[in-house]
């Protein structure tokens, strides 16, 4: 709601992880499973209802028709890329924990995660690790760790963000 409200192009969940085993390691970025994005799609049809209701409707929503097949069309458009936006952020990121932090890949995987289900712009959950595992809580716990894994999360945005304005520039 809050990432909504302020209109962000991004949202990022920081998590950590855990497992019943205490061998599970490494770092795992989550996007919006797809069937969350239908899940999505039928709140906003709920909810823009209620858009009829008020004074000078097709202004404030920049011609948006809540009766309309063709707006929502555009909507379905907009989570589509919005859910390649995220597995290409989630990417960058992995890349990061990978390469420069030489954490465990477990890579970028769909999931239905609440968190995500109701934003209006790309977004991922990011595990940084499972707390499960003695060696991997040591690390999380210690400056040095959140250091690293800030910084790999970090430099995963801002090759997403340079990739992002290199492709507006075209």
């Amino acid at each position: 709601e809050i990432a909504n409200k302020a209109e962000a192009d991004l949202f990022i969940s920081i998590h950590v992880n855990a497992f019943p085993k205490e061998y599970a390691h490494g770092t795992l970025t989550l996007v919006l499973g797809q069937h969350r994005a239908d899940e999505n799609f039928d709140v906003a049809v709920r909810e823009n209802s209620v858009i009829l209701l008020e004074d000078d409707y097709e202004t404030r929503y920049e011609g948006f028709d809540p009766t309309s097949t063709e707006s929502y069309i555009m909507f379905s458009l907009m989570q589509k890329t919005y859910f390649r936006q995220s597995i290409e952020f989630g990417d960058f990121v992995q890349d990061q924990f990978r390469e420069r932090a030489r954490r465990n890949d477990l890579g970028v995987r769909e999931q239905g995660i609440y968190v995500l289900a109701q934003t209006a712009m790309p977004g991922v959950l990011v595990e940084t690790g499972f707390i499960t595992n003695p060696e991997e809580e040591k690390y999380l716990i210690s400056e040095y760790g959140q250091d690293i894994i800030a910084s790999a999360i970090y430099r995963g945005f801002k090759a997403y963000k340079e990739e992002i304005d290199r492709r507006s520039k075209m």
